[in-house]
């Protein structure tokens, strides 16, 4: 087997950077912030991370939050699953 074969397979050269999971949790982290941006609320998580477990697994760190921002996240989630639940005028058969 060549050297450069034998390297990708060597669990010892792993490196959590070539993996999907950490390429998902990054890009999850970048969508999160842009709607953090766009409601004003980037600099109530200073401490959001992409990052990997022992497993490999990807996963979102929120980090440490003020009271008030959790609220006030939580109010965004609640006016959220309001819209989603909420009939539209076109379901109504309400002329637009």
């Amino acid at each position: 087997m060549p050297s450069d074969e034998r390297q990708e397979h060597d669990a010892a050269l792993w490196s959590p950077i070539d993996s999907h999971e950490w390429y998902a949790a990054r890009n999850a982290v970048s969508s999160l912030r842009r709607v953090l941006v766009a409601v004003g609320m980037e600099r109530d998580f200073p401490f959001l991370r992409a990052d990997m477990n022992a497993f490999g697994y990807g996963f979102i760190d929120l980090g440490r939050i003020s009271p008030e921002t959790a609220e006030r996240l939580a109010e965004l989630l609640r006016l959220g699953i309001a819209a989603v639940r909420s009939p539209s005028a076109e379901d109504e058969g309400e002329p637009t």
